[in-house]
Protein backbone atom coordinates (compact mmCIF):
# COMPACT_ATOMS: atom_id res chain seq x y z
CA UNK A 1 0.00 0.00 0.00
CA UNK A 2 1.53 3.63 -0.86
CA UNK A 3 1.95 6.12 1.76
CA UNK A 4 -1.22 8.61 1.99
CA UNK A 5 -0.09 11.84 0.06
CA UNK A 6 0.49 15.05 1.88
CA UNK A 7 -0.27 17.24 -1.73
CA UNK A 8 -4.08 18.78 -1.77
CA UNK A 9 -6.64 16.89 -4.09
CA UNK A 10 -9.24 18.87 -5.78
CA UNK A 11 -12.13 18.71 -2.67
CA UNK A 12 -9.53 19.45 -0.12
CA UNK A 13 -7.65 22.73 -2.72
CA UNK A 14 -11.59 23.78 -2.59
CA UNK A 15 -11.52 23.76 1.54
CA UNK A 16 -9.01 25.51 1.69
CA UNK A 17 -9.30 28.11 -0.29
CA UNK A 18 -12.84 28.74 1.80
CA UNK A 19 -10.59 28.64 5.08
CA UNK A 20 -8.44 31.13 3.66
CA UNK A 21 -10.35 33.87 2.71
CA UNK A 22 -12.24 33.72 5.97
CA UNK A 23 -9.14 32.55 8.31
CA UNK A 24 -11.55 31.20 11.20
CA UNK A 25 -14.09 28.71 10.11
CA UNK A 26 -16.03 26.11 11.44
CA UNK A 27 -17.56 22.40 9.42
CA UNK A 28 -21.04 24.36 9.20
CA UNK A 29 -19.18 27.03 7.79
CA UNK A 30 -17.52 25.37 4.98
CA UNK A 31 -20.92 23.13 4.34
CA UNK A 32 -22.60 26.12 3.88
CA UNK A 33 -20.36 27.64 1.64
CA UNK A 34 -19.69 24.62 -0.78
CA UNK A 35 -23.64 23.82 -0.81
CA UNK A 36 -24.28 27.37 -2.32
CA UNK A 37 -22.01 25.70 -5.54
CA UNK A 38 -22.86 22.20 -5.64
CA UNK A 39 -24.95 19.35 -3.66
CA UNK A 40 -22.80 17.54 -0.52
CA UNK A 41 -22.82 16.40 2.34
CA UNK A 42 -21.99 17.79 6.04
CA UNK A 43 -20.15 14.70 7.27
CA UNK A 44 -17.99 14.84 4.41
CA UNK A 45 -16.78 18.41 4.94
CA UNK A 46 -16.10 17.22 8.16
CA UNK A 47 -13.90 14.07 6.99
CA UNK A 48 -11.97 16.03 4.85
CA UNK A 49 -11.14 18.96 7.52
CA UNK A 50 -10.45 16.05 9.48
CA UNK A 51 -7.98 15.21 6.82
CA UNK A 52 -6.30 18.33 6.23
CA UNK A 53 -5.78 18.51 10.04
CA UNK A 54 -4.13 15.44 9.64
CA UNK A 55 -1.99 16.98 6.88
CA UNK A 56 -0.86 19.83 9.15
CA UNK A 57 -3.00 22.27 6.40
CA UNK A 58 -5.96 23.33 9.22
CA UNK A 59 -4.98 23.97 13.21
CA UNK A 60 -8.57 23.63 14.92
CA UNK A 61 -9.49 24.85 18.64
CA UNK A 62 -12.67 24.42 20.70
CA UNK A 63 -14.72 27.22 20.68
CA UNK A 64 -17.89 26.79 22.67
CA UNK A 65 -19.91 23.92 21.00
CA UNK A 66 -18.01 23.39 17.72
CA UNK A 67 -14.21 23.57 16.62
CA UNK A 68 -12.64 26.77 14.86
CA UNK A 69 -10.22 25.51 12.00
CA UNK A 70 -7.71 27.78 11.02
CA UNK A 71 -5.38 27.57 8.51
CA UNK A 72 -1.89 25.96 9.87
CA UNK A 73 0.30 27.10 6.76
CA UNK A 74 -0.12 30.36 4.20
CA UNK A 75 -1.85 30.16 1.06
CA UNK A 76 1.20 31.20 -1.00
CA UNK A 77 3.49 28.39 0.61
CA UNK A 78 1.23 25.83 -0.10
CA UNK A 79 0.01 27.10 -3.90
CA UNK A 80 4.06 27.30 -4.62
CA UNK A 81 4.82 23.77 -3.02
CA UNK A 82 1.51 22.68 -5.63
CA UNK A 83 3.20 24.20 -8.54
CA UNK A 84 6.83 23.15 -7.71
CA UNK A 85 4.93 19.79 -7.61
CA UNK A 86 3.63 19.64 -10.49
CA UNK A 87 6.68 21.01 -12.77
CA UNK A 88 9.00 18.00 -11.11
CA UNK A 89 5.95 15.74 -12.00
CA UNK A 90 4.87 16.86 -15.52
CA UNK A 91 8.22 18.61 -16.80
CA UNK A 92 10.55 16.98 -14.85
CA UNK A 93 12.02 19.67 -12.49
CA UNK A 94 11.83 22.18 -15.79
CA UNK A 95 8.91 25.61 -16.15
CA UNK A 96 10.31 26.31 -19.20
CA UNK A 97 8.00 23.88 -20.81
CA UNK A 98 5.48 24.79 -18.50
CA UNK A 99 5.71 28.82 -20.04
CA UNK A 100 5.83 27.62 -23.50
CA UNK A 101 2.80 25.34 -23.32
CA UNK A 102 1.00 28.72 -21.67
CA UNK A 103 1.98 31.01 -24.07
CA UNK A 104 1.15 28.98 -27.28
CA UNK A 105 -2.32 27.43 -25.82
CA UNK A 106 -3.67 30.39 -23.91
CA UNK A 107 -3.45 33.94 -26.12
CA UNK A 108 -1.82 35.26 -23.91
CA UNK A 109 -1.56 39.10 -24.52
CA UNK A 110 1.72 41.13 -25.47
CA UNK A 111 0.53 42.92 -21.94
CA UNK A 112 0.87 39.54 -20.10
CA UNK A 113 4.01 39.08 -21.75
CA UNK A 114 5.45 41.94 -21.03
CA UNK A 115 4.57 41.35 -17.09
CA UNK A 116 6.04 38.11 -17.51
CA UNK A 117 9.05 39.75 -18.76
CA UNK A 118 9.00 42.57 -16.49
CA UNK A 119 8.65 39.78 -13.14
CA UNK A 120 11.52 37.86 -14.59
CA UNK A 121 13.84 40.98 -14.94
CA UNK A 122 12.86 41.58 -11.17
CA UNK A 123 13.62 38.40 -9.79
Amino acid sequence: MRPRSTTLTGQELEIMKIVWARDRVTVRDVYETLLERRKVAYTTVMTMMNILEHKKYLKKTQAERAYVYRPAQPEGKVIGAMVRDFVNRVFNGSAEPLLVHLVEEHDLSAADLEEIARLRRKS
